[in-house]
């Protein structure tokens, strides 16, 4: 069973999503960061790059975004049935290719795109043409005329539903087109939540999504390149259409004013999970009540301890991230492949847990410790697949590799929380070590050396951090004072708390 509690002030919102008391995912959103994902713009094709099979559209954002050949399909035209760009044939090999980027952009062109992928790093956001609406129980592809059904539907209902959702597309359209079905109707389709949904509720979303598509055409007819035209819902909004689930018990949230603004958003296009909504009262801050910040905490750190006394390390990097098992202290199991097998079972519970709540994405590297048993193997590895199958956002793992690593990747389309709520240490610069006291004040030795070869200062004078500089007026005293007559300077000392361990700088006087 699930509980998520939300906590808002004016400059972020927090989401909690809570299972058997334990914190399993968190989401923030901070109103001048919210993300990018689903919104809609008119871009304007500032380079094409034939040799990459990709474009940089500029959307108004302070890097340009990007535009892959794949995503791409053919523009929008009433009463036409748009497609994606079909195959040409290599005459020389028979093989089959997508049509060339720059045969279908070019620079200066206005495309409306969609984000499909927020600025990650250096990266810019990741775009698309292929639009899609997210609805309540519906998502609509303006671009194409089919009718699917979600996956998680069994497959014994999805023809009916299909039907279904075939005729109220057409009346809906008809209803448009006074009476005549276009020849495109958009496409649709039918979200997990709205298996069963009735009529008038598909219908009544299909008509707000087809709604919502003419505004945003009619928008990119007037509005100029680089405009926003549409935005996709906030995290607030997004907790009633995508988190609130059969399992979720409460909806708690600590403020009245959006409460009553997120109730009334609820009944109109979520009776169902605005009947979960409550305004918390309590004394306590909403997130003490399962100790939410301590979670949070412990996840920007590398260590996670695992109950019998093992832990993980987590190192994520700009290629991948790595998770390592360790059995610590644990010396519970009777025997050592015992003691390695229940530390890898239960690290199999707690590192599904971490990818949700730190939110780590792409390609994930697991290094269980080793197993000499294949029944042990076996057994931890559907654990943690049965585990992963809890996580809303698509997972893949595979087995054990012949090195004993676990090869997984999970879906990313956001910021991981360390992102989010982190920035490089300034001393270090997100290298996570430093150069030792010495090493830096034999750096400084070298640069003085290097600078009176160019310069005739009157006085060198080391600004440098409490740490270097204390070795220079200890351990170090002698070897300043011989390079001082080397070169028949003063070398002077100056102190600057600021500057970390391995920042210094040399003045000349």
């Amino acid at each position: 069973m699930q509980d998520i509690l939300i906590n808002w002030s004016p400059q972020e919102t927090r989401v909690a999503l809570v299972e058997h008391g334990a914190v399993q995912e968190l989401h923030v959103e901070r109103t001048l960061e919210r993300g990018l994902v689903g919104n809609i713009y008119l871009g304007k094709v500032s380079r094409v790059l034939p040799g990459m099979q990709s474009a940089f559209i500029d959307i108004g954002l302070d890097r340009t975004a990007f535009l892959h050949v794949a995503d791409i399909v053919a523009p929008f035209t009433p009463g036409s049935r748009p497609s994606t760009p079909q195959p040409e044939r290599d005459a020389r090999n028979g093989s089959s290719a997508m049509v060339p980027i720059e045969k279908q952009v070019f620079e200066g062109q206005s495309l409306l795109v969609q984000v499909i992928k927020d600025p990650i790093g250096t990266k810019g956001a990741r775009l698309s043409t292929q639009i899609s609406i997210a609805g309540r129980l519906l998502v609509f592809l303006p671009q194409d005329n089919h009718v699917g059904v979600s996956q998680k539907i069994p497959s014994d209902l999805r023809d009916a539903l299909r039907t279904r959702m075939q005729v109220l597309i057409e009346a809906a359209a008809a209803a448009d087109g006074g009476g005549v079905v276009p020849a495109n109707t958009g496409g649709f389709i039918l979200r997990t939540n709205g298996e069963d949904s009735s009529d008038a509720e598909l219908a009544e979303d299909i008509a707000y999504l087809r709604k919502t598509w003419s505004r945003i055409r009619e928008l990119s007819s007037r509005m100029p390149p680089m405009s926003l035209l549409h935005q996709d819902l906030s995290l607030l909004q997004r907790v009633l259409r995508d988190m609130t689930s059969e399992d979720t018990q409460t909806i708690r949230i600590d403020s009245r004013e959006q409460f009553e603004a997120l109730l009334k958003f609820g009944l109109e296009f979520m009776p169902q999970a605005a009947g979960k909504l409550q305004l918390y009262k309590g004394e306590r801050p909403i997130f003490d009540l399962y100790s939410i910040d301590e979670e949070i905490a412990k996840a920007l750190g590398r260590r996670v301890d695992l109950k019998s006394g093992g832990y993980l390390v987590v190192d994520q990097t700009e290629a991948l991230t790595t998770v390592d098992v360790n059995t610590g202290g644990f010396v519970g199991a009777r025997n050592f492949d015992d003691t390695i097998f229940k530390t890898n079972l239960e690290a199999a519970q707690a590192i599904a847990r971490q990818l949700r709540l730190r939110n780590l994405g792409g390609i994930i590297i697991v290094d269980f410790i080793d197993m000499a048993r294949d029944d042990h193997r076996e057994q931890v590895l559907a654990e943690f697949r049965k585990q992963l199958a809890r996580d809303r956002a698509k997972t893949t793992a595979g087995g054990f590799s012949q090195l004993g690593l676990v090869e997984m990747t999970r879906k990313r389309t956001r910021e991981s929380l360390a992102h989010m709520l982190c920035e490089p240490c300034l001393a270090c610069n997100g290298q996570g070590i430093v150069k030792t006291a010495r090493s830096v004040a034999y750096d400084v030795l070298r640069e003085i050396l290097r600078e009176a070869r160019q310069f005739t200062p009157r006085e060198f004078r080391i600004v440098s951090s409490p740490q270097v500089i204390e070795l220079f007026l200890d351990e170090e005293s002698q070897h300043l004072a011989g390079l001082s007559d080397f070169i028949g300077k003063p070398i002077s000392l100056q102190v600057e708390p600021a500057m970390g361990q391995g920042q210094y700088d040399i003045v000349l006087l």
